[in-house]
């Protein structure tokens, strides 16, 4: 690590999203940094790549980010693993990656030239890796020796780092980043500096960066765009590099991409052939054995007296029929699947002893997945940890088919499983199944269960709370017909009677919403308000409000909340434009009781146009008035808070179609007979109430 700098994004000890704990800087560019992290909720150490400042707000570096979070699916020793995509509470965009101990082949390059045998070990791997980005359909675009790192300094773990965010560590090395060009000219093949690139364009720079390792310096690309152009339509310069290497860098550097492999598994291939010795598959007896050797002197001629033909022949492929490849050793020995998602089908990588294995571990995938897949999505390798291994990766596999949707990765005897379970009691058969699987195999296995299910339908949401619903209506934040995906918090709103009910709520929402948050925003009220919620209808306000204020100042008050001498006021305001339909307002105290304001037998007026004043656009329906009021006309209603009136009481404001009673409300009367009727004239006349206010008044010592 280097030495913290005051201008750094972050800095040590810092811990972002509550998660990943700074312990210091790995490297700087010119779009960002890197940094050595550690996890405090697992204690893995990661490396996270942050965007400068003025990047994390930038369309184009944001997608490429996200681009290189999507290889957080690939499961291959050769190809670092990301974790995720995150921004933290200042707005830096940053990505969470395995971290990988061991210099990069920039770092190498610093200090050695390295050894011909290195570079096509490190070609070696770093063509499975490439296999498995191609196969997702991932070009890497900038493919360079400070790209390649070597886990604790060993070639054959060389790892491909840095997928799709061009940064500049090495000397020399200019990165651009664009929507035409993304890489480094000095390893970029030629089609990139026209804006495309494609698998075969990662060939090229692999070979660039053989030649660079090799000569202890990067390749000279040009000092204009000009040269750069004319420079990358030749071949490199590979004066002095050794056979086989050469070839190799010949082949992968062609600038016409027909010249060059068709592909990284064809290149994996040749490679099989030139790392390993030259061997038999099998035995036929001493004729056979004479036979062979007989077909191999032309081959020993040609590499002793032509060595140069002989390693172009090796790579051309024109010697192939006088060699019998044995099978690669894998190592680790890998297998991953992945039931089909919204993120992609369903598909099987990995390892099988022989034909025979691969196609029972197909027939098993396709089992579980639901999938078509060929045992030739396998390789045939050596290497398998046991003779008990395939037994348990189908055993695996039929577990897993009970899982909603579901991933799996397997290194030697290592399994992560990840998925998603219907819900809590799914999950609980799952784990126990799983860890039984884990135990009986003798696997290492790291579970990720998520409890879905995977989209939950707000209408789903409602019907619930319409059964727990004990003080009027409980409301979800989505409209109808929306749905809440798997992280979304479910948030509902409404009033209950009593305290218990909101856990109830809580508790029979975690059972349906699975691993999705949960917030409960609810007020408890008395029975009295309860019961007349329960007989509200569920129509909109319709622009109706409910204003209150203090009688002794005139002042608005927000929060509802009254003390002890404080006098009240509330009016009904609506749209100066609303002038159709019957005004009703009631008040709905502490002690049971239910005080009809408005009609009352003084203002019997229930059509809206003909109560309030009109000003700025709003109608003002006064229906508490200030003590001062009902001094100057003692038929309004005013009153003051005493120690009887403590509690929590509600203001009702009704728009009906024509008047909600044929007759005018006494002026009190209890909750049950006033509830009652409301309940009854909704029946006789179903759609005449159109608009609903309430408000709650809350009385305090």
């Amino acid at each position: 690590m280097i030495d913290a700098l005051p201008g750094d994004i972050f800095q040590r000890g810092q811990v972002l999203n509550n998660t990943y704990e700074i312990e210091g800087v790995l490297g700087r560019g010119g779009t960002g940094e890197a940094y050595r992290a550690r996890n405090l909720i697992s204690g893995r150490v990661v490396a996270i790549k942050a965007l400068n400042k003025q990047f994390s707000g930038n369309d184009a570096y944001i997608d490429l980010m996200k681009r290189e979070e999507q290889m957080r699916d690939i499961l291959n020793d050769a190809v670092v693993r990301y974790t995720e995509c995150s921004r933290s509470d200042r707005g830096d965009v940053f990505l969470v990656m395995d971290f990988i101990d061991g210099p990069s082949m920039s770092d190498v390059m610093a200090t050695r030239r390295m050894e011909p045998r290195e570079l096509l070990v490190v070609a070696h791997r770093v063509a499975e890796g490439l296999v498995a980005a191609h196969k997702r359909g991932i070009v890497h675009r900038d493919l360079s020796p400070d790209n390649v790192v070597l886990r604790d300094g060993n070639p054959e773990r060389a790892t491909i780092i840095d997928f799709g965010i061009a940064k500049d560590t090495a000397a020399g090395a200019r990165t651009i980043v664009g929507n035409d060009f993304a890489g480094k000219y000095e390893y970029a093949a030629p089609e990139q500096l026209e804006g495309r690139a494609e698998t075969r364009s990662d060939l090229y720079s692999l070979g660039a960066l053989l030649l660079a390792s090799y000569r202890g310096q990067i390749p000279f690309a040009g000092a204009t765009p000009g040269e750069m152009v004319r420079r990358k339509q030749n071949p490199l310069d590979t004066e002095g590099v050794p056979e086989p290497l050469k070839s190799l860098i010949v082949l992968l550097t062609a600038p016409k991409l027909a010249d060059r492999p068709e592909s990284a598994e064809a290149l994996v291939a040749r490679l099989d052939v030139l790392l390993k010795p030259i061997t038999q598959s099998r035995r036929q007896g001493v004729s056979g054995t004479a036979q062979r050797r007989r077909s191999l002197l032309p081959l020993l001629l040609v590499l002793f007296l032509v060595p140069a033909l002989g390693a172009g022949a090796y790579f051309g492929g024109l010697l192939d029929r006088f060699l019998i490849a044995p099978l690669p050793v894998a190592s680790p020995y890998l297998f991953s699947a992945r039931a089909a998602s919204a993120s992609g089908p369903a598909t099987m990588s990995g390892n099988a002893a022989d034909p025979a294995m691969a196609a029972r571990l197909a027939e098993a995938f396709n089992s579980a997945a639901n999938a078509t897949a060929k045992p030739e999505d396998l390789s045939v390798a050596l290497g398998m940890p046991s003779d008990r291994w395939p037994d348990a990766v189908a055993a695996l596999l039929r577990s897993l088919a009970e899982l909603e949707s579901w991933s799996m990765a397997l290194s030697d005897t290592s399994a992560q499983v990840s998925g998603l379970v219907s819900d809590a009691a799914a999950r609980g058969r799952a784990e126990t199944d799983l860890n039984a699987w884990a135990a009986q195999h003798n696997f290492a296995l790291m579970l990720d269960l998520a409890t879905g299910p995977l989209s939950l339908s707000s209408d789903t949401v409602a019907n619930l709370l319409s059964d727990l619903a004990d003080c009027g209506a409980l409301t979800p934040d989505l409209p109808p017909g929306e749905a809440y995906g798997l992280g979304d918090t479910v948030r509902v709103t409404g009033d209950v009677a009593a305290e218990p009910s909101a856990a109830l709520i809580a508790d029979r929402l975690t059972d349906l919403a699975g691993d999705r948050p949960i917030s409960i925003a609810t007020t408890t009220l008395n029975a009295d308000l309860c019961a007349v919620r329960r007989v509200l209808p569920s129509v909109p306000n319709n622009a109706l409000s409910i204003w209150m204020g203090d009688g002794d100042t005139g002042q608005p008050n927000p929060t509802g909340i009254y003390h002890m001498g404080q006098n009240p006021v509330v009016e009904v305001q609506a749209p100066a434009t609303l002038t159709e339909g019957s005004l009703w307002v009631a008040v709905i105290d502490n002690t049971g009781k239910v005080f009809n304001v408005l009609p009352n037998i003084n203002f019997e007026d229930h059509d809206l146009i003909d109560l309030g004043i009109v000003e700025n656009g709003v109608r003002r329906v006064r229906v508490l008035h200030s003590i001062a009021d009902l001094t100057r006309d003692n038929r309004l209603m005013a009153f003051k808070i005493s120690d009887g009136d403590f509690g929590k009481s509600e203001v009702i404001a009704v728009l009906s179609r024509t008047n909600l009673f044929e007759t005018r409300r006494p002026r009190d009367e209890s909750v049950a007979s006033f509830a009652e009727a409301l309940e009854a004239i909704q029946k006789d006349q179903p759609g005449n109430i159109i608009g609903l206010a309430t408000r709650l008044l809350d009385s305090r010592p």
